[in-house]
C-alpha cells in the first residue's frame, strides 16, 4: 500500500460510522454488496459492485477522498483521488 497526501489530512481518530449500513440503499430498497466508511465524515456507503455505488457517489458529491472497507475482517483503505490503496 502507498501513502498519498490525503491520508495525512484525515481526522484522528477516524470518525465513528454514521450508520451500520448504506442509508441510501435502505431508502432505495436495494441491497448493498459491500460497505465502505468515509474516513473524513463517517458516511457509510455501498461499493461499486452495488447497484447505485453510493460510496463513490459520496466522494463525487463531497470530495472526501479516502474511505476504508467497512467489512468485518478487512482493513484496507482507498483514495478516490489518487486511485491508490493507502
Amino acid at each position: 500500500m502507498s501513502e498519498c497526501p490525503h491520508v495525512a489530512e484525515l481526522p484522528r481518530p477516524e470518525p465513528a460510522p454514521l450508520n451500520d449500513t448504506c442509508p441510501e440503499c435502505l431508502k432505495d430498497g436495494t441491497h448493498p454488496v459491500q460497505l465502505r466508511l468515509c474516513l473524513v465524515c463517517g458516511h457509510v456507503g455501498c461499493c461499486d459492485s452495488s447497484p447505485h455505488q453510493h460510496a463513490t457517489g459520496h466522494f463525487k458529491e463531497t470530495g472526501h477522498a479516502v474511505m476504508r472497507t467497512f467489512e468485518p475482517g478487512e482493513s484496507w483503505r482507498w483514495c478516490f483521488v489518487d486511485g491508490l490503496l493507502v
